[in-house]
């Protein structure tokens, strides 16, 4: 299992690679994170959705991605709620403290998964989540030592040193851990190095002489990793991608959800594909303007708004742009989104942007499928996920969402959780 000592270390990709490495050696292999946060999500061939991350991994080892191997994956709608999935199914929405109650009953369905992606296998990569040394979640962690110790399985570290603290985060990381979860790290990794590595050379007997632990080796800074998809939205901060001459503008929404649909177009030679701070107006020279998809379609709405980005959008439009709308982006070019029984949010219901003759209703069951379609005369391959349905004259012949038949529902609560009281405030996940 590799754990880090915190988040954005590189456990996703050096999983990805040993996943890879090991199968090529001609090993069994298959990926497994525990407990993902992530509005990236791929939909898996037995119809349920995982985090992206586990989906590339799967890719590496030559497996279709299956719903087992990210048994719980949390989607944020706020700062402190998230919408949870169970073994790929939408279980319910929770807050942070709801979600902390939770979980120890979740572990149960988390080692079912486990063994289930383990059979038949060689050897299973697990990634754990965040840092291994958030000693206030201890108690209820399914992520990281909490799973290591359930399933009995050895730990290795991952440290980030283009951040800086290298050193101080695995000592520190040592020092919190008790002596039974010390004694199941087995060593430690340096990601994301640049320069000589034989200037940190001193640095590995002190580590060692501290933590008792050893090193397994460091790894260079991956230039190409930027070229894979991506699970936490603060990559986003400050990417574009290409200079062609082809302007596609994306406005970061607040919820924005699977934003790696649109590395393909980065990839481009002839496009300049850019994403726009809030704050910042979309470009009036922009030659298309696509609305992204959203795990919180209304509040985004409202969100799109507040940064005038509307306006931004009626202009381009009226001025002959072209916009192209994605999921929740599709949804908010309608005549209305409607939210009554509080599905992403608090109940409720909004005015689109008016620009499709479409009106659409959220709803509880989600719409999970893998999709085959013909785009300029080749074959392509792709997913639907979605919640709500949506109605409208401007829906005829659009083969991949004619279908949008959903049983009509509410997310029921978190079973067994009594509603958090206390004091209010930002809690994380």
């Amino acid at each position: 299992m590799l754990q880090g000592t915190g988040s954005d270390v590189g456990k996703s990709l050096l999983a990805a690679g040993l996943c890879r490495a090991f199968t090529l050696r001609g090993l069994k292999v298959a990926p497994f994170k525990p407990q993902n946060m992530s509005n990236n999500a791929a939909v898996t061939e037995d119809g349920g959705e995982i985090g992206r991350a586990q989906a590339l991994q799967a890719r590496a080892c030559g497996l279709a991605p299956s719903r087992h191997m990210n048994p719980v994956l949390l989607k944020p709608q706020t700062e402190v709620g998230a919408q949870v999935v169970v073994q790929g199914k939408v279980l319910c929405n929770a807050g942070a403290r709801d979600y902390h109650a939770l979980k120890p009953s979740l572990l149960p369905r988390v080692l079912e998964s486990f063994a289930e992606v383990g059979r038949g296998r060689d050897l299973v990569i697990v990634e754990g989540a965040g840092s291994a040394a958030e000693v206030n979640l201890r108690s209820a962690d399914i992520a990281n030592m909490g799973f290591a110790e359930a399933a009995d399985v050895p730990v290795v570290l991952v440290a980030d040193i283009d951040r800086g603290g290298v050193i101080a985060s695995l000592v520190g990381t040592h020092a919190l851990l008790p002596p039974a979860e010390q004694a199941r790290v087995k060593g430690w990794i340096i990601n994301k190095f640049r320069g000589d590595p034989a200037l940190f050379l001193p640095a590995v007997d002190m580590i060692a002489g501290r933590t008792g632990w050893r090193g397994f080796g460091i790894l260079p800074w991956f230039a190409d990793a930027a070229r894979l998809p991506a699970e936490d939205a603060a990559s986003l901060h400050g990417r574009s991608g290409g200079d062609g001459a082809i302007h596609i503008v994306v406005p970061r929404l607040s919820r924005i959800a699977n934003f790696d649909d649109f590395d393909p177009l980065a990839a481009e030679p002839d496009v300049r594909l850019e994403f726009i701070a809030p704050g910042q107006p979309l470009p009036a020279g922009a030659d298309l303007i696509i609305l992204p998809g959203s795990k919180a379609t209304i509040p985004d709405l409202e969100f799109l708004r507040a940064q005038g980005w509307d306006i931004d959008l009626l202009a381009h439009v009226r001025r002959g742009g072209r916009v192209l709308g994605i999921c929740a982006g599709y949804q908010m070019l309608g005549r209305s989104v409607a939210d009554p029984q509080g599905i992403e949010g608090a109940p409720g219901q909004a005015a689109g942007l008016g620009l499709l003759d479409v009106a659409t209703v959220m709803t509880g069951a989600k719409t999970l499928r893998e999709v085959d379609g013909v785009g300029l005369g080749q074959p392509v391959r792709g997913y639907e996920m979605h919640m709500g349905a949506t109605e409208g004259t401007r829906r005829a012949g659009d083969g991949l969402l004619s279908a949008w038949v959903v049983r009509r529902r509410r997310l029921p609560p978190c079973p067994a959780v009594q509603p958090a009281r206390g004091a209010r405030g930002r809690v994380g996940l």
